[in-house]
C-alpha cells in the first residue's frame, strides 16, 4: 500500500506535501515522513504515527524550501521501528539525496546480501534503503545515470520519488502494479502523488498517470518536465486498488474508482443473483459495490454493519488472531437488523 507525494517548484512545498499526505492517510497510518529541499540541504523529519500526530507548523517551517517528498507507511517490508519510516535520506559523492518507495522488491534479500559482502551499512530492514545504497556506491557521473542503474538491478513493484538538492525524479516500474499521477499547481511547480484525491485536495490540476517504465525529471530553470522511457511498459495494476486501497473518488487508469466498484456489484448481481432480504455493505469500501449490487437486483440497501473510524486499515496484519480482533474493534454488526435475514 503507501502513499507517496513529491512537490516541485512551489513555496512552501512541505505544506503542499502535509496536506496530499492527509488525503492519502487511508493508504498507510503506521508512520510518515518529509523530506524538503531549498536547494543547498535536504531536512528531513519522519516519525511513528499520523500525519496529523507527527507535523505541526513549527515541524513544517523547519522543511523550508521549494522542494518536498513524503510518505505514509503501511509497512508490507521492515518492522515497525521508526527507523524503517521514509524518507530515507543520505549524503553521499553528489551531494544530499532522499527517496521515498511504494511497493516491494522481490530481490531485496540478494540485492542486501551483496551489498553487505561489499562493506555497506544499513540503518533499518527496509527494501528502500537497497536503492539508496545502489545509487550512492555507482561509478556514473550523474544521478540520472545512477538512478538507471539501480533500476536495473532491483526487480519487483516500485513507485519511486528521489530527491536531490536541485532535481527530482519520479519512476514507475515497467507492470505499473501502484498507481502515480503528475498534477499541475495552479501557481506554478508540480505536484506527484499516489491518488488523485491528493491532487484535488491542493487544487492542483492533473496533467497525466506516470507510465510503467518511466521516469520523469523535474528541474529547476525548465518549464517542462523531463520524460525517458526506461522499460518496455507491461501494465498490471494491482486490481486491489479498485476494489479495497484507493479513496473512491481517485481515478486510476483513467477510471473513476467509486465507479469501477459500483460496476463490479452490479457485474456481481448479474453473475450471482440470490433470493434474499437485503443488501449490506462492508464499510467502507465494500458500499459501492453493495449499491450497485442492490441497484442491479432490486433487493433494498441496508447499512446494517457499523465501522469505528477511530481503528485503521485491517488488511494486512500478522497473525489470525489479530485480525479477527481488529475486524470486532473495526466492524460491528447491528443485530436486531440482521436477525432471522437473508443478506447478501
Amino acid at each position: 500500500m503507501c502513499a507517496i507525494v513529491g512537490v516541485f517548484d512551489v513555496k512552501h512545498a512541505s505544506k503542499i506535501a502535509y496536506y496530499a499526505l492527509f488525503a492519502m492517510q487511508h493508504r498507510g497510518q503506521e508512520a510518515t515522513g518529509i523530506s524538503a529541499s531549498d536547494g543547498k540541504k535536504i531536512r528531513t523529519l519522519k516519525d511513528n504515527g499520523l500525519v496529523t500526530e507527527v507535523f505541526n507548523e513549527e515541524k513544517l517551517s523547519f522543511l523550508h524550501g521549494d522542494m518536498a517528498i513524503g510518505h505514509n507507511r503501511y509497512s508490507t517490508a521492515g518492522s515497525d521501528s521508526v527507523r524503517d519510516a521514509q524518507p530515507v535520506a543520505a549524503s553521499y559523492k553528489l551531494g544530499d539525496i532522499s527517496i521515498v518507495h511504494n511497493g516491494n522488491l522481490i530481490n531485496k534479500h540478494e540485492v542486501r546480501s551483496k551489498l553487505v559482502e561489499q562493506g555497506a551499512i544499513f540503518q533499518s530492514s527496509m527494501d528502500t534503503e537497497n536503492i539508496i545504497h545502489l545509487i550512492a556506491r555507482s561509478q556514473q557521473g550523474k544521478l540520472k545515470d545512477r538512478i538507471i542503474e539501480a533500476l536495473n538491478v532491483i526487480k519487483g513493484a516500485y513507485c519511486l520519488l528521489i530527491q536531490s538538492r536541485s532535481k527530482m525524479f519520479a519512476v514507475r516500474d515497467r507492470y505499473g502494479v501502484r498507481p502515480l499521477s503528475i498534477g499541475k499547481m495552479k501557481e506554478g511547480g508540480y505536484i506527484v502523488a499516489s491518488e488523485t484525491c491528493a491532487l484535488d485536495l491542493v487544487d492542483a490540476e492533473f496533467v497525466r498517470d506516470i507510465r510503467p517504465g518511466e521516469m520523469i525529471i523535474f528541474q529547476h530553470g525548465k518549464e517542462e518536465f523531463e520524460s525517458i522511457q526506461l522499460f518496455e511498459p507491461d501494465p498490471h495494476i494491482c486490481a486491489f486498488e479498485f476494489i479495497y486501497f484507493a479513496r473512491p473518488d481517485s481515478v486510476i487508469e483513467g477510471k473513476n474508482v467509486y465507479s469501477v466498484r459500483k460496476k463490479m456489484g452490479m457485474k456481481l448481481a448479474e453473475l450471482a443473483p440470490v433470493d434474499a432480504d437485503f443488501v449490506i455493505p462492508v464499510p467502507d469500501s465494500g458500499v459501492s459495490a453493495a449499491l450497485g449490487y442492490a441497484q442491479a437486483s432490486g433487493i433494498p440497501f441496508e447499512m446494517a454493519i457499523v465501522r469505528n473510524h477511530y481503528v485503521g486499515r485491517t488488511f494486512i496484519e500478522p497473525t489470525q488472531a489479530v485480525r479477527d480482533l481488529k475486524v470486532k474493534l473495526k466492524l460491528s454488526p447491528i443485530h436486531k437488523v440482521l436477525e432471522g435475514k437473508k443478506i447478501v
